[in-house]
């Protein structure tokens, strides 16, 4: 069983440590094995590409690798700001994440 983590794919998040640090984006894809995710516009790299049916010329193309989770926190959908998120039930009796800062529910 994989543990589960605080950022899922479609969050918007912001970028804590490193080269990018500083910088917000969207959640494209979470390698839950690997402890990392992919954010769009965050840690871009060129990469090499044999020509092919979309790409016939070939040539370098830019696109995202992934970051350690640990460099990531949530924004939070009211202020805008990067938060720390903890795990409650709802009344519903489901596991939910909330803002530390607002103290609101993350869809």
């Amino acid at each position: 069983m994989q543990k589960k983590l605080h950022i899922k794919k479609g969050d918007q998040v912001f970028v804590n440590t490193g080269e990018y640090k500083g910088q917000q984006g969207r959640v494209l894809e979470v390698l839950r094995n690997k402890n990392r995710a992919i954010v769009e516009g965050v840690n871009m790299i060129s990469k090499a590409t044999k020509p092919n049916a979309q790409n016939p010329q070939g040539g370098i193309t830019k696109q995202e690798a992934a970051v350690h989770i640990s460099n990531l926190n949530l924004v939070d959908p009211s202020s805008g700001e990067p938060t720390k998120i903890s795990r409650k039930l709802n009344e519903k009796n489901k596991l939910v994440r909330i803002s530390k800062k607002s103290g609101e529910e993350i869809k």
